[in-house]
């Protein structure tokens, strides 16, 4: 037997197409080892024959293996062939497109799955149907120039029809065509179908929309982000942007600031709630000019409930808002002089009413009536009349405060409607007077009517009212009868309705006659506050007046400077105080222990606002002989934040002759930074009200230390008023001020009981 390495190398498997050939060989080469063998002697054939016929045994097999590998190969191709078979029909029948073979003529000679789907049919129906059958009559001729065409030029061709299904239903198709060959040499037409309807129908969405987005009205198109991506031409037209300019940025580039963040956050607000939000907005156009629109916002959003973009629809209804305002004219106001009417005058004496009952506080109504207005009419014509009208309706608005209310109820009668007066009946009183009183001044002045002048005059009538005590139609007949009473007195007069209101008045009347008097025959006195400093010395005083009055006795400011305020007496007032003080500075100035107190005196604000006031306190430093350097002038906040450029030019006027500024009740309500920053003061004055409940209450405390720290960074010196107690000083000292000023040290006195007290002191 013999050995392995003997053995002939193992054969490698010969292609299938070689197989014959193989086998035939391998035959013939038996057949010729055993010719061999026969032909050879006996001993050698028995000497070599098992060796020979393990060999050819050997052989034998290792061909066998080799035909059953061949075999597996040929099955594994075979399989592979019918898989990849089935995955073509699976693909050529589920395609999401129909495919359709057709001869020349258009007959339909094979057709997958998806096409037979289309149509509505089964694969065995479709074949041999006329593919024309399938198209909408209307779209017959394009078919027939799209095979035609294709047959002409060979090459492929294309086109989109209507189609219908078996049923009837018609859907769009694009119908894509190439010529080719059958097995049997014949020209067919391979034909692809696909089903556009859903295309087409977004085509002509899309359409629709562009038409729709290039409307008459302005729209924009945002990410999710609010960056603007497209605007159409009526949103450049309405805004003054082009789109260049807008795209990319956010719609707040219109933004009017008529709006305050609180309403942006609540319409975005809506937006992420509801999707969408609409109302009425104030925007800016790129000139600058503001104008009203009505605004829609809509969220555009995916399936998943994210936003992809914002849609604003706006258009300007300036003319709507116009018309509008027309519309409230006509209804709400009087036609030749546009005061408010009747119905409006209602409305507003209402709102007044309200007002006063939740304040406490009265109002007041005037009912105007023009003197002798019929006779004008009569001589003149009603032309003259409604110029006269229209002339009584402007300087009545000019006349009241910008809160107060006119309105015309027909004919020469007018009303006034104030609210928001005093608390107190009496000064409530004084202050329907003093309008009153202007009113009648007011009236009482020439008018000019065409070539003509007219001097006309007007009587009034008063009432008060507090919340709704008093109906509306009472009111109206309360002053209509005050009205007449004062026709009654002779016209060009007012009235008031109840006999108290009217003894205030007389009241009134005689304080002022009486408080003209004490000026003009020095019945007025001053007394003086100390103002001391930290180590007990009395560093100067603040004067404050009083009025000795025959029959009352020592009246206090309080009393009267309402008054003189309202009559305009404070300016000759303030004028008498600073003259008084001036020559008390010249006294003090030969006594050594007088001359270095200052002085400080209140200004009120009519006083200030008097166009020569710098000359007349120089002319006063002039001929008291005072150092203007001992003379303090205490502002209130509010006289220098309303005129401050004015305010600020009187004030370096006299700073450059040595006098020097405190600025009284600091805190108060009109502080600001930029205020202090630019007034040329020396002093603040930390308000009583701020010192009163300094060591209980922390945010009157707190106030006090940032005035201090104020004062400090702009170098000015702090003073406290209303210091009562001694926990109050040390607590201002402990805080960085070391001026005070009240009664814990000493009250107003009298000058000789001041001038002792700095004695002692």
């Amino acid at each position: 037997m013999c050995s392995q390495d003997k053995r002939s190398p193992r054969r490698q498997a010969s292609p299938p197409s070689e197989r014959p050939e193989a086998d035939q060989a391998l035959r013939c080469a038996a057949e010729d080892r055993l010719r061999e063998l026969a032909t050879r002697p006996s001993e050698s054939i028995e000497a070599d024959w098992p060796e020979a016929a393990r060999q050819l045994l050997y052989e034998l097999r290792v061909h066998q293996t080799e035909l059953e590998m061949q075999n597996e190969e040929l099955r594994r191709v075979q399989l592979e062939l019918d898989a990849t078979r089935a995955r073509y029909f699976d693909i050529y029948d589920l395609a999401p497109v129909g495919y359709c073979t057709l001869s020349e003529q258009g007959l339909i000679l094979e057709a997958n799955l998806t096409a037979a789907t289309l149509f509505g049919i089964t694969r065995g129906e479709l074949a041999r149907q006329r593919l024309s059958r399938f198209i909408l009559k209307a779209d017959q001729d394009i078919f027939y120039l799209h095979r035609m065409q294709l047959l002409a030029d060979g090459q492929r061709q294309a086109c989109e029809m209507r189609m219908v299904a078996l049923d009837g239903a018609p859907f769009w198709a694009h119908l894509e065509t190439v010529p080719a060959l059958a097995s049997d040499g014949r020209r067919v037409l391979r034909t692809v179908i696909s089903d556009i309807t859903e295309r087409r129908q977004t085509e002509a969405e899309l359409r629709i929309a562009a038409v729709a987005f290039q409307s008459q009205q302005a729209m924009l198109v945002t990410d999710a982000n609010r960056i603007i991506l497209r605007v159409n031409r009526a949103f450049t037209q309405m805004t003054g942007y082009s789109a260049e300019e807008a795209i990319g940025q956010t719609p707040f580039m219109l933004e009017s600031s008529r709006h305050d963040a609180d309403f942006y956050r609540a319409m975005w607000k809506t937006i992420d709630r509801k999707g969408c939000w609409q109302g009425e907005i104030w925007d800016r156009r790129k000139d600058g000019e503001t104008y009203p629109k009505w605004l829609t916002i809509s969220a555009v959003k995916c399936s998943d409930g994210s936003v992809t973009n914002y849609v604003g629809m706006q258009y300007d209804i300036t003319e709507r808002k116009v018309a509008e305002e027309k519309i409230e004219e006509l209804a709400l106001f009087d036609s030749l002089t546009h005061l408010p009417n009747r119905t409006l005058l209602r409305d507003h004496l209402k709102q007044a009413m309200t007002t006063g009952q939740r304040s406490k506080t009265f109002g007041a109504l005037l009912f105007v009536d023009l003197d002798h207005f019929k006779a004008l009419n009569d001589t003149k014509g009603h032309h003259q009349g409604d110029l006269l009208l229209k002339a009584v309706a402007q300087r009545l608005t000019a006349s009241i405060r910008e809160s107060d209310t006119v309105a015309r109820l027909g004919g020469d009668e007018f009303v006034v409607i104030m609210g928001n007066l005093h608390r107190k009946m009496e000064q409530a009183v004084t202050q329907a007077e003093l309008i009153g009183e202007k009113i009648l001044i007011a009236l009482n002045q020439p008018y000019r009517l065409d070539d003509a002048d007219h001097q006309g005059t007007a009587s009034i009538g008063a009432t008060l009212f507090r919340g709704h005590e008093t109906s509306s139609d009472d009111l109206l007949r309360q002053a209509d009868l005050a009205m007449y009473k004062a026709k009654a007195a002779g016209r060009n007069s007012m009235h008031f309705f109840a006999p108290a209101m009217q003894a205030v008045v007389l009241e009134h009347a005689a304080l002022e006659a009486s408080l003209r008097m004490a000026i003009q025959e020095d019945r007025l006195v001053l007394h003086y506050q100390a103002q001391v400093a930290a180590d007990g010395r009395v560093a100067g005083s603040e004067v404050l007046l009083r009025w000795q009055h025959p029959e009352r006795g020592m009246m206090a400011p309080t009393d009267f400077l309402p008054l003189a305020e309202a009559t305009h007496l404070i300016v000759p007032l303030g004028y008498w105080v600073l003259e008084t003080a001036c020559k008390q500075l010249a006294a003090w100035a030969a006594r050594p222990e007088m001359a270095p107190l200052t002085l400080a005196v209140n200004v009120s604000a009519q006083q200030f606002r008097e166009a020569d006031f710098v000359e007349q306190i120089l002319a006063i430093l002039t001929r008291t002989g005072a150092d203007p350097r001992r003379l303090s002038l205490e502002l209130t906040e509010s006289l220098l934040v309303e005129h401050a450029q004015e305010s600020i030019e009187k004030m370096l006027a006299l700073k450059a002759r040595g006098l020097g500024f405190s600025l009284d009740d600091f805190g108060t309500g009109y502080s600001s930074l930029s205020c202090l920053q630019r007034l040329p003061l020396d002093q603040l004055k930390i308000d009583q009200s701020f010192v009163r409940n300094i060591l209980s209450n922390p945010s009157d405390a707190e106030i006090a230390r940032i005035v201090v720290a104020l004062a400090r960074s702009r170098a000015l010196t702090v003073i406290a008023e209303g210091v009562e107690t001694q926990a109050q000083r040390d607590f201002l000292e402990a805080s960085g001020c070391y001026l005070y000023q009240g009664n814990f040290f000493s009250q107003p006195l009298p000058i000789e009981g001041f001038e002792e007290f700095v004695r002692r002191h």
